[in-house]
């Protein structure tokens, strides 16, 4: 899971105010009661003791939008009086509203409300190119177009010698326009890092694009015969079947990375010590985050770098902070595996799933050495 739209929320140093909203409820009548729950929300951080410039900030951003949001879903982080991040949830929180003031932003429920989502390369193809677009859990963009060849691509039908050749010189448009579309989405997939390749479009030409893939790219690539470069054409089916082969390479990927996780023995962390631990040394290479755990709530305490984290708050002095704050464990080591870029694996509380054992685990970039591992 990529979290490096996060990294905003780690260039600041607190305190933070995080909401999580519930917003499916909203339509074009809904006015007067945004206005109750935005109230409600600014109540609640004033008491948490939120500054005043910072509540206000946030009040503006869930009054701004003048019509419904279309979403189950909203969080808002803000501090020193400015909306920082104001992302769209995929999911409805369990709760109408989520509200905290805290030194660390409490980002650990959008890995399962809003960022759980891999980031998608979506080609929509036809004979002459494609258009590329790249959906992430932010939000979908433009990313750029691929342009073929535009002569000749439409068979006669006819039989003869001379139409013959014409047919071949439409074969070669074809092969010649696939190759191109394919080196635009590898260009593409180098600069975004996508998780996942959808092509939409014509069975021919998707194929086509398919097989011209760079073999490493292939097996991330699904095709639908649903959407299409055609203006308007993208629709409700593609959406559901972008949306279900994100739901199946998330499936896949959770699956292999904890099999990776129950394999690695004496290169991983469990224990919120050791985890801390591996924080303050930037060993953590992938966090798992299982949110049923009973240690993602376990109370570490933290200073303004990522590093500064500790089991202890008599142990922050020795890290260069002399005034710890404490943090939900959970939020301290999502922060220092967005600051040092290390992966975000969530694991579903779906009864399914026993490890972590505490819902808190990390595979190291190095492992322990003999006689270091608690």
């Amino acid at each position: 899971m990529q979290l490096s739209f996060l990294t905003p929320l780690y260039e600041r140093p607190g305190p933070w105010a995080s909401v999580h909203l519930d917003t499916q409820w909203e339509n074009e009548s809904t006015a007067r009661r945004r206005e109750l729950q935005a109230r409600d929300v600014c109540e609640s951080l004033a008491r948490q003791g939120a500054d005043d410039a910072t509540w206000r900030a946030v009040h503006d951003a869930l009054m701004s939008r003048p019509g419904p949001t279309h979403g189950p879903g909203r969080a808002v982080f803000a501090t020193a009086g400015q909306v920082v991040l104001d992302p769209p949830l995929a999911t409805s929180p369990p709760v109408s509203a989520d509200v905290r003031w805290s030194a660390l932003p409490h980002v650990a429920p959008l890995l399962d409300l809003g960022a759980r989502e891999p980031v998608c390369l979506v080609a929509y193809i036809d004979r002459l190119g494609a258009d590329l677009e790249v959906r992430t859990p932010i939000a979908a963009r433009p990313a750029g177009h691929a342009e073929g060849w535009d002569w000749p691509v439409h068979q006669t039908g006819r039989d003869d010698w001379s139409e013959w050749h014409f047919q071949r010189s439409i074969e070669n448009t074809w092969e010649h326009n696939a190759g191109e579309i394919a080196a635009a989405i590898a260009d593409c997939e180098q600069q975004v890092k996508a998780d996942l390749i959808v092509l939409a479009g014509g069975a021919r030409e998707r194929r086509a694009v398919h097989d011209k893939l760079p073999p490493r790219l292939r097996p991330i690539a699904v095709e639908t015969e649903h959407g299409g470069r055609a203006e308007g054409a993208a629709t409700r089916l593609l959406d559901e079947d972008i949306e279900s082969a994100l739901h199946e390479f998330a499936l896949r990927t959770t699956d292999k990375e904890l099999d990776r996780f129950r394999a690695a023995h004496d290169s991983v962390a469990q224990t919120v010590p050791d985890l801390v631990e591996a924080a303050r040394e930037h060993r953590i290479a992938e966090l798992f985050v299982r949110p049923d755990g009973a240690d993602t709530q376990r109370q570490v305490w933290v200073g303004s770098e990522p590093d500064q984290v500790a089991v202890r708050r008599t142990e922050s002095q020795y890290l260069g902070e002399t005034r710890p704050s404490a943090a939900r464990a959970d939020d301290a080591l999502l922060r220092s595996a967005v600051v040092t870029g290390a992966e975000v694996q969530s694991v579903p509380a779906d009864g399914h799933h026993d490890v972590p054992v505490g819902g808190l685990g990390a595979l190291l970039r190095w492992p322990y050495g003999e006689g270091q591992r608690r």
